[in-house]
């Protein structure tokens, strides 16, 4: 149920404008809104007043809403701007960065990060003025100058090492990244002009319309079709970090379309295996990783990589991996449990799958070596070995999908297991 907050409207004749920041700030955070919607609101709240808050709000609402993913957005913003017309103090203490370690003394509620990232974007913009009772000394600037510079560092910067603003950066750069893959050769046939077999049941139907006469053949050839993409996450204590940020870029890749890939599985480990496909799905991401965050029971728990993996291979690999689907393992593998059931499950998951690619967030080490049992146990039964720790190295999985030979570090990982 949605909650209302004091509604201070200005006395000057600037609703209009207010409103058209509004929706500015909605736009931001990704509703469709155009010209003609900042008109009809500005129109409705004309025709049906604004003594009530409830009736302000909901008139605000039938405006801009028309999708229910879009609702906690508005909710969200609508309490943060409509509180007070100087709202950046309170944006800035959702977004200001945090001491490692230390706990946020409020959670924040889905899509309030949001929220808080769209009013703030542009923070120096021309934002309404305030009203004669109040002084414009405070005042919030952004220097924009080196972003380029700004944003290649981040690229590079550890998931663990990054504030909660850089966290917040970093999920938008992560939201417009793209995971392309080339479609595969199908065993279907379709009809084509320039096609090499011959199409003999065309022939002869074609036939049949000049009284059984054959005056030409029909040809077809294979067609493509586009493979699965497989995620399975470790959520465990020490994977809880780079965690959320892959399923943050999960559900970039999951909901973009024209992409490429049939189907987007999503799984979560740590003491137990979780499907979060399906709230995946969900358009709005924080209510996306809220839904997946309650569903995974145990994260940030334990870790039995083993008998996650014979649980996936036991119930979910013949109904997500039958389509010659790509799976990326994401899991720093420090397993203590019986590393001869992880290589039989490893070995098993490696035979279904069309590639699997595993993302190790200790390989952003410059010393890292496979000493650890369940590393050594599972290097030989992945196609490709690569580092999950930044935003680069998600971007470089573009290179490892499309490219069968790349293998990563697996060749430099399995040499040094021979010289120890």
């Amino acid at each position: 149920m949605a909650v209302y907050a004091d509604l201070d409207l200005p006395e000057q004749g600037e609703l209009s404008r207010n409103i058209l920041w509004f929706a500015r700030a909605l736009r931001k955070a990704g509703l469709p809104i155009g010209p003609g919607r900042v008109i009809d609101a500005i129109r409705a709240v004309e025709a049906v007043g604004f003594t009530e808050k409830r009736d302000f709000y909901w008139t605000l609402h039938a405006c801009f809403v028309n999708r229910p993913e879009h609702r906690p957005v508005f909710r969200q913003i609508f309490r943060l701007y409509w509180r007070d017309p100087r709202y950046m103090e309170q944006m800035m203490s959702l977004m200001l960065p945090a001491i490692r370690g230390a706990q946020e003394e409020r959670l924040a509620e889905a899509a309030e990060k949001r929220a808080a990232e769209a009013l703030l974007d542009g923070a120096n913009r021309d934002v309404p003025q305030a009203g004669p009772d109040q002084t414009g000394d405070e005042q919030v600037e952004i220097d924009a100058s080196a972003t380029l510079s700004r944003e290649e560092r981040l690229k590079t910067l550890d998931f663990e090492q990054m504030s909660l603003a850089e966290m917040a950066e970093a999920k938008r750069i992560l939201a417009r990244l793209a995971l392309p893959v080339k479609p595969l050769p199908s065993r279907r046939l379709a009809a084509d002009a320039l096609g090499r077999r011959p199409d003999g049941r065309r022939t002869l139907r074609d036939s049949l319309r000049r009284g059984g006469e054959i005056t030409a053949l029909a040809h077809r050839s294979p067609t493509t079709r586009w493979p699965n993409l497989v995620v399975i996450c470790d959520i465990s204590g020490s994977m809880s970090q780079y965690s959320r940020m892959v399923l943050h870029f999960l559900h970039a890749v999951a909901n973009r379309k024209g992409q490429g890939w049939a189907r987007v599985h999503g799984f979560t480990f740590g003491t137990r295996l979780t499907n979060i496909t399906r709230h995946l799905r969900h358009r709005d991401v924080d209510a996306a990783l809220k839904a997946a965050g309650a569903e995974a029971q145990d994260w940030s728990g334990g870790t039995r990589i083993g008998a996650c993996l014979h649980l996936f291979n036991r119930d979910w690999s013949r109904r997500v991996l039958g389509q010659g689907a790509v799976v990326l393992l994401i899991t720093d593998g420090l397993d203590r449990d019986d590393t001869g059931q992880l290589a039989r499950e490893m070995e098993r998951l490696h035979l279904s799958a069309r590639r699997l690619i595993w993302l190790n967030p200790l390989l952003r080490w410059e010393g890292f070596a496979p000493r650890a049992t369940g590393i050594r146990a599972m290097m030989p039964h992945v196609d490709a070995f690569r580092a999950g720790h930044s935003i680069a190295s998600l971007e470089g999985l573009a290179a490892a999908i499309s490219d069968p030979g790349d293998s990563g570090e697996r060749t430099r990982m399995l040499r040094l297991m021979a010289q120890s």
